[in-house]
């Protein structure tokens, strides 16, 4: 399933290398957090959410297919170190 995900994901956003899937257990359901590129967030999910209601259409097939429980989740993508260094160097300094 994961590797499904991926496959569709790279060739969906501008930023491939940037796509990572966590796969969480929560009980019965296994839970596949998407994580892409802030700029491809739009692509992921589609106007009105349509192409991510689609992937979890596909996965949902795929999760009948191989007799498990699944959940498509997006998450935005964690600010790189870069970002907090760059704000971190744009803070006024205390100059009297």
């Amino acid at each position: 399933m994961k590797n499904l995900l991926e496959f569709i994901l790279i060739h969906l956003v501008e930023h491939p290398e940037d796509v990572s899937i966590e796969e969480r257990e929560n009980g019965d359901t296994t839970e596949f957090i998407i994580h892409v590129h802030a700029e491809d967030m739009g692509r992921v999910i589609g106007k009105g959410g349509s192409v991510i209601h689609a992937i979890r259409n596909i996965s949902r097939i795929r999760a009948v297919k191989e007799g498990i429980r699944a959940r498509v989740i997006v998450e935005d993508q964690e600010p790189t170190q870069q970002a907090s260094e760059d704000q971190s160097s744009e803070t006024p300094s205390d100059e009297t």
